[in-house]
């Protein structure tokens, strides 16, 4: 039974309910529902009793199963309470139900001092930080559930509560009856939804409950609206449908102003009249562009999925089309940044507008990709271009250009800069006669970018002239060359990534009192 300590009401685990972040299959998965980061605070200390222990991680691997995990899934952390804060496994660990399922049945009690405080700690600096190393993902949903006995759970009010500010909703499970006040305070409001009271026997009996509550919070944003204009904007969201089980309903019409609208009219009313339109989209489809829309104006979009298996929720969201601008405002340099000239060791990098009467001076910050150190410069402003230095070779750069202008904005663009690859030039080329019509070819290269060489020749220019090729791989001196014209003109080209590097040329003579000899060139191509 569901219990509620100090509350004389008993609470039933809810009905299974279908909202607008599951689609539940015949086998009781939760597919494309949500995208989150879910870490579960589990108390390993040693007031908890081994079955105790046992019975949660059950509970837990019970909770997880339906959830669909992977980069731009769910992901789950396990982080152990005890005397030291023991991580199990963080978000990026297991992308898979095999991989979590079989951690979940490896994990161990790690016994000690119920250290609540130092966990949270770990897990507000490091675990749930927003882009940290092995940390949450920025701009997703956080979720902390705390699994406890409730028995001195320390001072945990001034660190629950740090971390709700930061955005983190906080629930927990407790299998014990004590200190209901203190994990009332802590829990992300409303409790009713987010504090459980349960035996340990019967802690499966909240695992819908629990995970619906999960679901609720870290549920995809699954209606935005994106390229707002004047006259139009685009409606996204994560396919919950395939196109074999349902469309998707879009109305969508302007939403009368305060006191406008007639009777009975309230924020968020659709005007009728004829104000508001339908379009239909299939069932594999994310995205719908809204069209013929009136200037600064706002709108309530609505998306309803028509599915054939379950009930979906109705999405709805609201938004403002751009007002008309008779005069838009002056463009604010750098509108533009480009690469105009690229070296081995050196690019030029230019920009505009050139406004000296509104700009302070620009900055120049540069790195090589993907994590150089950044080098920053600064440029007067009546300078519209710069020559960045002392680069390596064939690097990729990111340049970003800010400006700070008098009136105290700042504008910035990036741009990223590819210096040319050295391209080192052959450095010796010997040509020794082999026969009356054959000569070996050798040459001396660097294997630095190396892909490999060009050997090429051609006989008298004239009706019957012709020209050969051959391509060897880099690891390649020598090769001999037969069936050769007199006269005939050999060259040798070092071929790396991006072009040819400078060869060399000779010309095989052959007589008919030739002897071997070699003769060195060393003339460039």
């Amino acid at each position: 039974m569901h219990k509620t300590a100090y509350l004389t009401q008993i609470y039933f685990p809810a009905p299974l309910k279908f909202n607008d972040c599951t689609t539940v299959f015949r086998g009781g998965g939760v597919s494309n529902c949500c995208e989150g980061d879910v870490l579960f605070l589990l108390d390993s200390s040693g007031s908890i009793s081994s079955y105790e222990f046992t019975r949660t991680l059950s509970f837990l691997s019970e909770l997880l199963q339906p959830f669909s995990l992977g980069p731009n899934q769910v992901r789950v952390g396990l982080l152990q309470v005890g005397t030291k804060p023991h991580l199990e496994f963080g978000f990026e660990t297991h992308s898979t139900q095999q991989g979590l399922q079989e951690a979940l049945q490896r994990t161990k009690q790690i016994q000690g001092d119920t250290n609540t405080e130092a966990a949270l700690s770990l897990a507000q600096e490091q675990v749930l930080r927003e882009g940290g190393p092995g940390g949450a993902r920025a701009g997703l949903p956080r979720v902390l559930v705390w699994l406890t006995d409730g028995i001195q759970p320390g001072a945990v009010e001034g660190p629950m509560a740090e971390l709700r500010q930061e955005g983190v909703a906080v629930l927990v499970v407790s299998t014990g009856h004590g200190n209901y006040q203190v994990l009332r305070k802590v829990v992300t409001p409303p409790a009713d939804n987010h504090l459980y009271f349960v035996d340990i026997d019967d802690i499966n009996i909240i695992a819908q409950d629990l995970r619906d509550a999960i679901i609720e919070i870290i549920r995809a944003e699954r209606l935005q609206v994106r390229d707002v204009t004047t006259h139009s904007a685009l409606l996204q969201w994560r396919p919950v449908l395939s196109s074999g089980t349902g469309y998707y309903d879009i109305r969508f019409g302007p939403v009368p102003s305060a006191g406008g609208g007639g009777p009975g009219a309230g924020p968020g009313t659709i005007i009728s009249g004829g104000q508001w339109r339908k379009l239909t989209r299939p069932g594999d489809s994310s995205s719908a562009e809204l069209n013929n829309l009136k200037p600064g104006t706002t709108y309530k979009a609505t998306l309803k999925p028509e599915s054939n298996l379950d009930y979906l929720k109705p999405l709805s969201v609201s938004f403002t089309t751009q007002s008309a601008v008779p005069n838009p405002p002056e463009v604010l340099s750098p509108a533009v940044v480009a690469v105009s000239e690229s070296g081995l060791n050196s690019v030029k990098i230019s920009w505009g507008p050139l406004q000296p009467d509104l700009v302070q001076r620009y900055q120049i910050e540069y790195g090589a990709l993907p994590s150089g150190k950044v080098r920053v410069t600064t440029i007067g402003r009546d300078r519209n271009s710069t020559v960045l230095t002392q680069l390596q070779p064939d690097t990729q750069y990111l340049v970003t250009v800010s400006a700070f202008h008098t009136s105290g904005q700042e504008r910035a663009m990036s741009v990223r800069a590819c210096t040319q690859e050295e391209l080192p030039a052959l450095a010796d080329l010997q040509l020794t006669t082999v026969g009356s019509d054959s000569v070996r070819v050798q040459w001396k290269g660097r294997e630095n970018g190396l892909q490999g060489y060009w050997v090429t020749w051609e006989g008298d220019r004239g009706p019957s002239g012709h020209s050969s090729s051959l391509y060897l791989p880099p690891g390649s001196l020598s090769t001999v060359l037969t069936h050769l014209p007199d006269s005939a003109r050999v060259c040798v080209l070092p071929v790396y990534r991006t072009a040819r590097g400078e060869g060399l040329c000779c010309t095989a003579r052959f007589h008919s009192d030739a002897q071997s000899r070699g003769d060195r060139f060393h003339s460039p191509a």
